[in-house]
């Protein structure tokens, strides 16, 4: 086994005690990796150089994105492309199944699986389902035959995906969304998925977002690394808000992108599948399996949510968790301004 070449440090007690506090899902605590400090809980230390020395297969297709960045919609759209609109066996197979998500496990603290299995431990499907998550990623898709392509979701910045990804030049999509819109809606999922718990307000963790204190942050760090990558012919980088203002072209560039560009009829019924109302009812992606369970908490915001913006006007507008907060509004603005700067040059 390679070494794992980034420093792992714990966050400092006093902070992790309050980390513990509002995000009740982790149990142990809480690390920062690397000089950037990307933020992951305790199990990473343990797990890292089996998630960095993961065996890449050339034809292994990745998506990157920070989380809520349009991930699932762009998953599905790639999956359905690369498989020539198979419409019919993305309905019969979650998501999660066809497009796995790599590092899921590291966010299910053996304390909350422990609950799930009691919870569940009258239905022998639940059971093998929690086994399902629960089981590392790395060990999952080293399993699938060698001629079955894989395609698997990341959030890992460029720097802790596993080096063999870009030696041997898989094909990696990786998205990118507004700061504000990722943090609204990673808000939303932080309070919905029980592997995380989060039951602050909105302006507390506006402020963990901004000082990197959520899984896979710093939100900069993860943009900086990925625009670094961005002229490898492998790598193709994308915008969530170019996407929604002209997803017909969203969908032929990442069709030539992969060699398989979906004619005018199928691009039709793709983007009908594609449509928010479409998804938010589509079982395969909303996570319903996820809530059967009992892993999403009940009473918050659904998966899917509503998509985002949809119109170029409408980016000048800001989601209401930061219109009725004017004070916050001004400190985000001010934080996302000092930190563009620092792009000028990549």
């Amino acid at each position: 086994m390679d070494k794992f070449p980034f420093e792992i440090r714990d966050v400092d007690p006093a902070t992790n005690a309050e980390l513990l506090e509002y995000f009740i899902g982790e149990r142990t605590g809480f690390v920062q990796v690397g000089p950037e400090g990307y933020f992951f809980p305790y199990k990473y230390k343990t797990e890292a150089k089996h998630y960095y020395n993961f065996e890449a297969r050339p034809d292994d297709i990745w998506i990157a994105t920070v989380p809520r960045s349009g991930t699932t919609w762009t998953q599905e759209l790639i999956w359905l492309v690369a498989n020539q609109l198979d419409f019919e066996q993305a309905k019969e197979r979650p998501l999660t199944e066809r497009f796995p998500f790599l590092e899921f496990p590291l966010f299910l603290h053996d304390a909350v699986k422990e609950e799930l299995l009691a919870e569940n431990c009258d239905s022998p499907a639940a059971l093998e389902f929690i086994e399902l998550i629960s089981r590392p990623g790395y060990e999952t898709l080293e399993q699938l035959p060698r001629n079955q392509r894989r395609f698997i979701k990341t959030h890992f910045p460029f720097s802790l995906i596993p080096p063999s990804v870009l030696e041997k030049k898989c094909k990696i999509i990786y998205v990118a969304r507004n700061p504000k819109d990722v943090a609204v809606s990673y808000y939303h999922l932080n309070r919905l998925f029980r592997t995380l718990g989060y039951c602050g307000d909105f302006e507390r963790y506006w402020r963990y977002f901004q000082r990197g204190l959520n899984p896979w942050l710093p939100y900069y760090s993860h943009i900086k690394e990925a625009k670094q990558q961005r002229d490898l012919p492998n790598v193709l980088y994308l915008n969530y808000e170019d996407m929604l203002v002209d997803l017909p072209g969203a969908i032929m560039k990442i069709g030539n992108f992969l060699d398989c560009t979906p004619n005018a009829e199928g691009l039709e019924k793709l983007l009908n599948h594609l449509s928010f109302k479409s998804f938010r009812e589509n079982k395969s992606v909303n996570m319903h399996q996820m809530a059967a369970v009992g892993v999403l908490n009940q009473g918050e915001a659904g998966f899917v949510r509503s998509g985002g913006k949809d119109s170029k006007d409408a980016k000048q507008h800001d989601q209401k968790e930061f219109a009725e907060n004017p004070n916050l509004l001004k400190l985000a603005n001010d934080w996302i301004q000092q930190e563009v700067k620092c792009f000028k040059s990549i």
